[in-house]
């Protein structure tokens, strides 16, 4: 046989290999709790679990890593305040607080026994000249002072008869200086209304390393004419709002305390305090915190050399604290009682809050079940940790196919094109795979006995029901679930689903329990409820790597204890 006459034997060995690994993965991952002697039981229930059901990514632990290794990336609280939400947003300076200066246009319209419709500027001393009537002093009012005004000035000369509008047409534009700690100081214009967010967003915003949120001031003739601390209106949505004139400045300051916050919050942020908030309790109140939250690790500098600790919230509430300092907030509560779930056949609700130290049989002891219905000896329990194991056990594997596989040479150019086919199938398969997530099965019960392990949170308990069937799948011509009969042996069953598959392992038999144990099936005797699942052989005599991938498949397989049809 030639090269090419073998690539659809290839192609075919690789499909059905594949598909084997494929449902491997796919179908539940199931773990045993070992051999059920005592010495494995004490092992189990004192401390073989427990060491598992850390959670080492918590905030206690994992963010010690990533916020020491990332605070130049922590951005200042506030600093969202520039991420475009401002651009365009320019003021018309129209509205009742706003002051008239110089510069402005008004629009005035009489009628009655005079009849007049004018657009008249406020000069330069603060005036604006009606015909008839001579200047008004107007600098400096409001819109609703505006209008009072003029009509007691019409009225001084027509006194009856007379009506009076007035409104603001245009303001006069301004330019404004922003300088200081910003990303690009500069004159830039706006209307006198518009705010300082506006200016210092036309400036590029307050720069991350170095600019204050806490004392932007607003200089006028080299004077300070207000301090804005923009920690109030993000906070509380207020803010000074000064009318701003023509050559005004304004100037962020340095930066002078400043507080790292990362853990168990919402956001990482850095946040500025006044000398007199420099508190655990003026912290706590700034950061957005997720609920739970107990602990915090205090990191710092003293005149003494370093400083770390970990206090409870409450603790923490008094804590001085120093510019520089860092603080990683972490749920780190330990809770008293767990939750366990039961699923199958019993009586009562199907959620338990028990006592974390509680045993398997002792709480299944407290469980009443149907009386002759319950398969009380194939209890299985599914676990989260367990879980977490399987699937990167499975990702390990997918890992070593891939570089057993894949990082084979091809001696021939025609070896090489049919091996990029091959790489193409078994790539998009490890994609795929990659996505598969294992239940967690964990095998708590074994020749009629119940391992004692103690419980973790959240495990779910499967008590199943007695079983008169046995099902038989796989490789076998026609899958089916047929009555179970004593006396009959694996080969009769399997004769009566019409025999193997022309791709079936004859000496790959799996025995697949209620309890999810996976045995060999010339290792034990079969009984109700069982499940006969047929392998299917991988044809490898073509394939270069066929030693490799035929041991990783079928170690998949095991490891993996398939519990359904392939």
């Amino acid at each position: 046989m030639n090269f090419f006459s073998s690539y659809s034997s290839v192609k075919k060995s690789i499909v059905i290999g594949i598909s084997l690994l494929f449902c491997s993965v796919a179908n539940a991952a199931i773990e045993s709790a070992g051999d059920l002697d005592a010495a494995v039981q004490q092992s189990l229930g004192n401390g073989a679990d427990i060491q598992q059901s850390i959670d080492w990514k918590s905030g206690t632990y994992g963010q010690l890593g990533d916020a020491v290794g990332n605070n130049e990336k922590i951005r200042p609280f506030g600093s969202q305040l520039f991420d475009g939400g401002f651009s365009g947003l320019r003021s018309d300076g129209l509205n009742s607080d706003y002051k008239i200066t110089p510069g402005d246009q008004v629009v005035l319209r009489i009628w009655g026994a005079i009849e007049m419709e004018r657009v008249l500027p406020v000069d330069a001393r603060g005036n604006v000249f009606i015909p008839t009537i001579g200047p008004v002093k107007v600098q400096g009012l409001s819109h609703k002072d505006l209008d009072t005004r003029i009509r007691g000035a019409v009225r001084s000369i027509y006194p009856e008869n007379v009506n009076v509008y007035t409104q603001v047409q245009g303001v006069q534009p301004v330019g404004v200086f922003v300088t200081g700690f910003v990303t690009r100081p500069g004159r830039y214009a706006g209307t006198p209304n518009d705010s300082a967010i506006y200016f210092l967003n036309q400036a590029g915003g307050i720069d991350d390393n170095m600019g204050t949120y806490r004392a932007v001031r607003v200089l006028r003739r080299g004077k300070v004419i207000e301090t804005i601390d923009l920690y109030d209106f993000l906070l509380n949505g207020q803010m000074a709002r000064p009318q701003f004139k023509d050559g005004d400045t304004l100037v962020v300051g340095e930066r002078q305390a400043s507080i790292i916050v990362s853990g168990d919050v919402e956001r990482s942020y850095r946040y500025e305090l006044e000398p007199d908030e420099m508190f655990g309790s003026s912290l706590i109140n700034l950061a957005h915190m997720k609920a739970g939250v107990s602990h915090a690790l205090l990191r710092g500098d003293r005149d003494s050399g370093p400083l770390t600790g970990y206090l409870s919230l409450d603790d923490f509430l008094g804590q001085p604290l120093k510019n520089g300092d860092e603080i990683i907030l972490s749920i780190d509560k330990r809770y008293d009682t767990i939750v366990v779930e039961i699923e199958g056949s019993f009586y009562g609700p199907s959620r338990y809050s028990l006592p974390r130290d509680i045993m398997l049989q002792d709480f299944l002891d407290s469980i009443a079940v149907p009386k002759g219905i319950t398969d009380t000896t194939s209890i299985s329990m599914r676990r989260e940790s367990v879980a977490l194991r399987q699937k990167e056990s499975l990702q390990e594997s997918l890992k070593r196919l891939e570089a057993t596989y894949l990082g084979a040479s091809s001696s021939t150019n025609e070896e090489a094109s049919i091996r990029v086919q091959e790489a193409e199938l078994i790539t998009k398969f490890i994609a795929r795979a990659s996505k598969a997530e294992p239940s967690g099965r964990l095998v708590v019960a074994s020749n009629d006995h119940i391992a004692n392990i103690r419980l973790q949170d959240g495990d779910i308990i499967t008590i199943p029901e007695k079983s008169d069937s046995l099902l038989i799948s796989g490789e076998v011509l026609v899958p089916q679930s047929v009555v179970y009969e004593q006396g009959k042996n694996v080969g009769d069953y399997i004769k009566g689903a019409g025999g193997y598959t022309q791709h079936a392992d004859e000496s790959k038999v799996l025995i697949v329990r209620k309890n999810g144990e996976v045995r060999a099936a010339a290792d034990v005797a079969l009984k109700a409820g069982d499940e006969i699942l047929v392998l299917p052989e991988v044809p490898t005599k073509n394939l270069q790597l066929a030693t490799s991938i035929s041991q990783i498949i079928y170690q998949i397989a095991i490891a993996a204890r398939v519990a359904t049809d392939l």
